[in-house]
């Protein structure tokens, strides 16, 4: 199964960092009896993987070396590869960077890098072969995709980032079989490509006949992309102590890793 990790934004939000927001040192990990930082997007990796991912793309931009550099060919028992975005152009965008590599009958996970949430199998409660939204309460939704669903789950509308949401539940990753990720991307291409939001080109996907299931499996789920994120991500973590880790991609960061991590502790 393959993972997809859209890191080709900019970050614009939480600059002026020194390197990717992706590796913006977030808690902590025990790597072979040492505790080390942890980079936020190890999170959503690590979570992939407890999915059922074998194979993570992340999508960057051209400037994302760092990234290269930390992970490497690999994280744990996954084989890790790069797609390149060449310019910031949306989630739809950097998602479909990796379409040639999915194979029709094979499902696909699909998270943000710059998020923390748990629980940490939560990827795990999502069905086979349909597109399926893992749902997370959070008290305002109105800065995120709010996620409408019926009594028995089916998703009727995605309300991005509205005023005035219908509901609490917001979609923090998703899963969907690789020949669900071809029909969206020609409804993308039909649509001009002037969805820059998931949720946008799934509302006119599920208006064409498409169905898709909301899972509200989620308990905790943050932002970290801003200052605010970041110190709330903290605390989360605070709570729980960090955990056993597989193989670090630490091994094949780049040898700033230091400077990194003095940056990052300087927004505390």
């Amino acid at each position: 199964m393959w993972g997809i990790v859209p890191a080709a934004g900019a970050g614009s939000r939480i600059q002026p960092l020194a390197f990717s927001k992706e590796l913006l040192p977030v808690g902590s990990r025990i790597d072979e009896g040492v505790e080390r930082p942890k980079a936020v997007s190890e999170y959503l990796v690590e979570r992939m993987i407890a999915g059922g991912a074998d194979k993570i793309c992340f999508v960057i931009s051209p400037g994302k070396s760092d990234i290269v550099q930390y992970y490497g060919g690999g994280f744990g028992d996954a084989h890790v590869c790069y797609a390149v975005q060449p310019k910031p152009a949306g989630l739809c965008d950097s998602i479909f960077r990796v379409l040639p590599l999915v194979p029709p009958a094979e499902d696909v996970l699909v998270g943000l890098p710059d998020t923390v949430w748990f629980p940490e199998d939560g990827l795990r409660a999502l069905p086979d072969g349909i597109l399926s939204f893992l749902l997370f309460p959070v008290e305002r939704p109105e800065f995120f995709d709010a996620v409408v669903t019926d009594d028995d789950g089916r998703v009727r509308e995605i309300q991005v980032k509205q005023p005035g949401a219908a509901t609490h539940w917001v979609w923090g990753a998703f899963k969907l079989p690789g020949w669900t990720l071809g029909e969206l991307h020609d409804l993308w291409l039909e649509r001009g490509k002037q969805d820059e939001y998931i949720g946008t080109l799934v509302n006119a996907w599920l208006a064409r006949g498409g169905e898709a299931r909301g899972v509200r499996a989620g308990e905790a789920y943050v932002d970290v992309g801003t200052l605010h994120g970041y110190r709330e991500a903290i605390s989360v973590l605070s709570e729980r102590p960090a955990t056993e880790g597989g193989p670090s991609p630490l091994a094949a960061a780049s040898p700033s890793w230091e400077q990194h991590q003095a940056a990052g502790v300087a927004l505390t």
